[in-house]
């Protein structure tokens, strides 16, 4: 179910703070198809890796969910993707995942 930027950042913010990692330890980015991305471009362990993913209502919306992490020293790159891309992700960066 697509949310807004607000309900987005209030999921994530949530996961994140059960962990115990800085923010420069997660990479938050965005996708059109976000599980590719994490487990695949990014070889995030699915079953022991920390990782979430939400749908935003528009690309749009993502960009700006991914710059507002981006902006409060998340890691990550901003400008990826197209109208499709309406998925914003993040995981820890761990050993044997890839920026």
């Amino acid at each position: 179910m697509a949310t807004s930027k607000r309900d987005i950042i209030v999921a994530i913010d949530t996961f994140m703070k059960k962990f115990q990692y800085k923010n420069s330890d997660w990479y938050v980015g965005i996708a059109t198809d976000p599980r590719a991305r994490l487990f695949t471009d990014h070889t995030v362990d699915e079953k022991n890796g920390t990782w979430i993913y939400e749908q935003a209502t528009s690309d749009s919306v993502a960009r700006d969910v991914e710059q507002a992490y981006l902006d409060t020293g998340h890691d990550g790159g901003a400008g990826g993707g197209d109208s499709s891309t309406v998925y914003v992700y993040a995981y820890v960066k761990l050993q044997g995942t890839t920026r």
